[in-house]
């Protein structure tokens, strides 16, 4: 482990992805895009996946690598938040593909000096991922290792890992693969980052995966305040946060949009293995601002799931509650120091 890094820097994958698809028909980008978006991975099996060549690939990674890089971004900022004094000095992103969530974490510890190991089974997306890393600024991400491995049984991860990473994956594995890489990481690491689709499929695998990290011995520390069975009834509601990612020219160009931007919804999971305080509050809905007074829906240690009330009256706590967003802490804690 490193020292504390300052804090995230503005270092995203979006200048090295800028001209990606220059030479490619717009048809055929949004016809891979389509085809992708559906079948990328998850129907296929590990020693043959769907992206087929680089067209594939690059179509890809323009579309989703943004929204990647953004939800594991987010994750990472709730994960620091509660680890203030801790950095990684190796991860490694299991199933990462063309990098999305490695340059993440480049941006969350920019100055850590970390080593990043890229683990996938597409050899076009690992060979993107390197040429875009190539671009970085970030020494981590330039000099990082992108192998070609099988994800799921059978997957070994170097003891002692500082941070694993595993990024919108969970969903494509087989239930007895998924089980295995969760064991793995949680066997080999001291800090575990787990993101998926902000649905309620997703967040019932990130519920399935945080019950085994808590049985292997780890402690969570976001986005839960507590290491307490989740108090979400399945099947009633699911636990899932938003970010706004930049919509790319692509973007506009094969589904037709014309904002600039556009929210991805995730869950996710972040446990440890040494000391770390989880937060007294999490925001799990969106604030509802009303003529004086705000409604946060809260998970809390004590209370678990529940609605409270913050008037006028309550002068600067009120203040707070206006500016609050959904999935931070409540109420407001200051920033850590660097």
């Amino acid at each position: 482990m490193h020292a504390p890094d300052a804090a995230p820097t503005d270092e995203t994958p979006h200048t090295a992805l800028a001209g990606l698809l220059d030479g490619l028909p717009p048809r055929q980008a949004a016809q891979a895009v389509d085809r992708l978006i559906g079948h990328y991975r998850g129907r296929t099996p590990t020693d043959a996946p769907v992206l087929r060549d680089r067209s594939d690939v690059a179509a890809y990674a323009a579309y989703r690598m943004p929204a990647t890089f953004e939800a594991v971004r987010a994750a990472l900022d709730a994960f620091r938040a509660r680890t203030p004094e801790w950095a990684p000095a190796t991860h490694i992103d299991i199933g990462g593909g063309t990098g999305a969530a490695s340059w993440a974490v480049a941006a969350a510890w920019p100055r850590a000096g970390h080593t990043t190991t890229v683990l996938d089974w597409a050899e076009p997306a690992l060979t993107l991922g390197r040429e875009l890393a190539r671009q970085a600024p970030s020494e981590s991400l330039r000099t990082a290792h992108w192998q070609r491995r099988a994800i799921g049984d059978g997957l070994a991860l170097p003891d002692g890992t500082d941070l694993v990473t595993v990024s919108y994956v969970l969903g494509e594995l087989t239930e007895a693969d998924r089980h295995a890489v969760v064991a793995e990481a949680a066997r080999a690491a001291q800090a575990v980052v787990l993101i998926e689709p902000g649905t309620p499929e997703g967040y019932l695998r990130i519920r399935e995966a945080r019950d085994r990290l808590l049985a292997a011995g780890l402690r969570i520390v976001a986005p839960c305040p507590h290491g307490a069975s989740c108090p979400i009834e399945p099947g009633a509601d699911w636990c899932h946060f938003a970010t706004r990612v930049r919509r790319s020219s692509l973007h506009r160009r094969v589904k037709g949009g014309s904002l600039p931007y556009e929210d991805e919804k995730f869950s996710y999971v972040a446990a440890v293995r040494f000391d770390a305080t989880p937060a007294g509050a999490r925001v799990v809905r969106r604030p509802q601002i009303r003529k004086g007074q705000v409604l946060l829906d809260l998970c809390a240690p004590e209370e678990g799931l529940g609605r409270t009330t913050v008037t006028k009256r309550q002068g600067p706590l009120y203040r707070a509650a206006r500016d609050v967003a959904w999935g931070d802490v409540w109420p407001p804690e200051e920033e850590p120091a660097c």
